[in-house]
């Protein structure tokens, strides 16, 4: 299959279905919100790293996780019912998406979050489609996760935790929250064991997409989540 170059001026993407075999469809365009929506709307993401040209990709399979699939284990549970997190929304996007990437950096790892992918993430965020969940341990950040919301879909980006089990925290607090609000797909975009382990599960793109196709037209819940926190927090101690 070829990979498509993108031109900057048009936001347009080829057939995901003629995708290479790891998933990279095209490569070029820019990280303008149009060009970004369109993409997510359609089962595409960038996934590049410094020095490279945008690389957008649909992977086959995709992994997902379906609001009520997910499994929540007897020690995660135990770390709920303590009540020592405290979940926010919204409250600290940009310090999210930084710590994704810092994590990484200070593992040794390279990361795709790279200071244009931050900017370009935070003008989403700014604009009401992306998104933080955040946990807080004595007013301090110590793990969370980001992403993309559209219609009935919420798009992981990213997660990161400097607290045992803060990042799991903040995604039952999106999950119960997804449910609330009337989400009904969770993308995950690429198979990891610790995703696999809290219930999320591969399914063939073709799959994805039928079903993205329907839960993108419901309308999406733009603007901040962050009055979001109360109304969850009693249901999510509750798991």
């Amino acid at each position: 299959m070829p990979v498509y170059q993108l031109l900057p001026e048009v936001s347009l993407f080829p057939p995901t279905e003629e995708a290479e075999d790891d998933g990279l469809l095209a490569v070029g365009g820019d990280l303008t919100k149009e060009r970004l929506l369109a993409a997510y709307s359609k089962g595409i993401f960038p996934w590049y790293e410094a020095g490279q040209p945008i690389l957008w990709w649909s992977p086959d399979p995709r992994l997902v996780l379906i609001p009520e699939e997910l499994k929540i284990s007897r020690s995660l549970r135990k770390v709920l019912h303590k009540q020592q997190l405290e979940i926010r929304f919204d409250s600290a996007f940009q310090q999210v998406i930084k710590a994704c990437a810092d994590v990484r950096i200070r593992q040794g790892e390279g990361t795709w979050i790279i200071p244009e992918m931050q900017q370009a993430y935070t003008e989403l965020h700014q604009e009401g489609f992306a998104h933080s969940v955040e946990s807080w341990l004595d007013g301090e950040l110590v793990g969370g996760l980001y992403g993309i919301s559209l219609g009935q879909c919420f798009f992981g980006e990213s997660m990161f935790s400097t607290r045992n089990d803060s990042s799991k925290v903040a995604l039952v607090a999106l999950v119960e929250f997804s449910k609330q609000v009337g989400i009904k797909m969770i993308d995950c975009q690429m198979t990891t064991a610790h995703l696999l382990s809290l219930g999320a599960r591969e399914i063939k793109r073709k799959v994805f997409l039928k079903n993205l196709k329907i839960h993108i037209e419901e309308p999406t819940l733009n603007g901040s989540w962050n009055n979001s926190s109360a109304s969850i927090k009693t249901k999510l101690f509750q798991n």
